[in-house]
């Protein structure tokens, strides 16, 4: 019997699994596949640097201190930012560090399970059921958390929310190039569609580069994510930094992400929490998922200890992971965005065009563009004012 179960070994299940058994709890980290690379530009804020993991500054990686971002027209702003410890990493060297960080703590991990259903006893979740290659297994736990990400059957199993619809997810398309290039290694480029999706090009190191696009809301069902992707890369806009005509492929994928916030009535129950990309912690518009997530398994396991320690595992108890501060100001966040969505994107890019533009002319407009885009920082009231008042 473990004090906690976790699906899936994330970043989000992973600091779960972290905090916890540093806390001296018994933790079962439950893993699909260790190997498997998730589909994702992996970039990593300095938030998550300094708050959260600054082992990553050991392995000496890239440091991003610069932006270019362009708009449908490609109108180009650019923004260097001091003092920011932001990096890019290829999402498994990632993905097995911070997993690693929670074996070394304590969490013991079980590779090659994947979560399908939950074990109950008089109606109460006693634990989870996993396929793996030699069978099925079952995991008692007192608490479950759901970390298994957008594909969880276990967030659908618990009755706290069902599929997604088409219409609330973004879905994208990237891969792992190598290959001698004209990037800025300090740099990453950012391109907004006419439509509702973004490409985006972030070195990895001299040769590698993640490079990927992807639509959401309503402009899924418009348009073939193979095709923007062809058409993507091969734009002469993108190809002016790429010189060689062939080069290697280290790995390509593509992936659904949430783009409607937090499913806030969708969060936890009786001895139950959900977290990471299986809630939804993804920035609408920038699709910023890393931190948001980070933070709920932090927030996860804080609620889980407290619980334990009370001997009251209740949704009554666990209701205190959705109202902590730091959760409820992601919830909020990412309601102002989402609202925000059907602006900026509107008028066939024009609006984005827009707000580029003035960037140009405007420092502070600019900076707090760059903010909303790539940081999650809502726009404070007189960037709408400086935006309804110009002529442009």
């Amino acid at each position: 019997m473990y004090d906690v179960i976790i699906s899936g070994a994330g970043p989000a299940g992973s600091k779960c699994a972290e905090v916890m058994a540093k806390a001296g709890y018994k933790v079962a980290l439950i893993e699909k596949d260790i190997n498997w690379r998730k589909p994702c530009g992996g970039a990593v804020g300095k938030g998550t640097i300094e708050k959260y993991y600054p082992q990553l500054k050991q392995l000496n990686p890239i440091i991003v201190d610069s932006v270019s971002m362009y708009s449908a027209d490609y109108h180009k702003i650019e923004h260097t930012m001091e003092n920011v410890d932001s990096i890019v990493m290829d999402r498994l060297e990632l993905d097995n560090l911070l997993r690693n960080i929670a074996v070394e703590s304590g969490a013991k991990l079980f590779n090659e399970n994947v979560s399908y259903d939950f074990i109950l006893k008089n109606d109460k979740k006693i634990g989870i059921k996993t396929k793996s290659p030699s069978g099925t297994k079952e995991y008692y736990g007192k608490i479950i958390v759901i970390a298994d990400g957008m594909s969880s059957k276990l967030a659908l199993k618990s009755g706290l929310r069902t599929k997604w619809k088409t219409t609330d997810l973004g879905i994208a398309k990237c891969a792992i190039l190598k290959g001698k290039n004209k990037l800025e290694k300090n740099r990453i480029y950012v391109y907004f569609k006419p439509y509702k999706g973004y490409g985006w090009i972030f070195p990895l190191d001299e040769n590698r580069f993640n490079i990927g696009c992807g639509t959401f809301a309503e402009d899924n069902l418009k348009y073939n994510l193979n095709q923007i992707y062809e058409e993507f890369i091969n734009d002469p806009h993108i190809k002016k930094y790429f010189p060689e005509s062939n080069y290697q492929e280290i790995w390509k994928g593509s992936y659904p992400l949430s783009a409607i916030g937090v499913l806030e009535k969708s969060l936890f129950d009786d001895n139950i929490m959900i977290i990471g990309d299986a809630a939804g912690f993804v920035s609408p518009i920038s699709g910023e998922g890393l931190l948001p997530s980070i933070t709920s398994g932090q927030i996860a396991a804080e609620t889980a200890i407290n619980a334990l320690k009370s001997n009251n595992i209740s949704k009554q108890t666990l209701k205190a992971y959705k109202r902590h501060p730091e959760i409820k100001n992601i919830i909020m966040n990412f309601k102002i965005k989402d609202s925000l969505v059907k602006f900026f994107f509107g008028n066939n890019g024009e609006n984005i065009n827009k707000i580029f533009k003035l960037a140009a002319k405007d420092v502070d407009f600019k900076i707090q563009t760059f903010d909303m885009f790539l940081f999650s920082v809502p726009p404070s009231k007189e960037f709408f004012s400086k935006l309804y008042n110009s002529d442009l």
